[in-house]
């Protein structure tokens, strides 16, 4: 026996049969009602296949630097000037040619509101 979903196709089926469901169920339904299952049993078994197909990788250190930058509305230039350091510095981040200090991580950290953990790659 089959356990879970298996093909891109079930996978677009039972996507399309949640929409419909999601038509019938509503704050106000019973978890006893028979559609209220189905949501809740195809629900977990899309979030299963997606958790092993469409993995959510932790973003780099310069795709965050960009993201805040853009809506900063900061250029390369503008960012040194806030970090107090080198354009060209600032371009090796983004490029991932250059990893910041400890001492600038902090400073990156703070300053662009970035998690820890992305600005040291752990």
């Amino acid at each position: 026996m089959k356990k879970g979903i298996q093909t891109e196709k079930q996978y677009t089926a039972t996507c399309e049969r949640i929409e419909e469901l999601l038509m019938l169920v509503g704050n106000e339904t019973s978890e006893d009602d028979k559609n209220f299952i189905e949501l809740d049993l195809l629900s977990d078994l899309v979030y299963d296949y997606e958790q092993i197909h469409f993995e959510v990788k932790k973003p780099t250190l310069p795709e965050v630097i960009n993201l805040r930058m853009f809506e900063m509305g900061l250029t390369q230039e503008k960012l040194s000037k806030l970090l107090n350091t080198s354009p060209s510095r600032i371009s090796e981040y983004l490029s991932g040619k250059s990893e910041p200090t400890l001492k600038k991580a902090r400073e990156i950290s703070k300053k662009l509101n970035i998690d820890a953990d992305i600005v040291l790659g752990v």
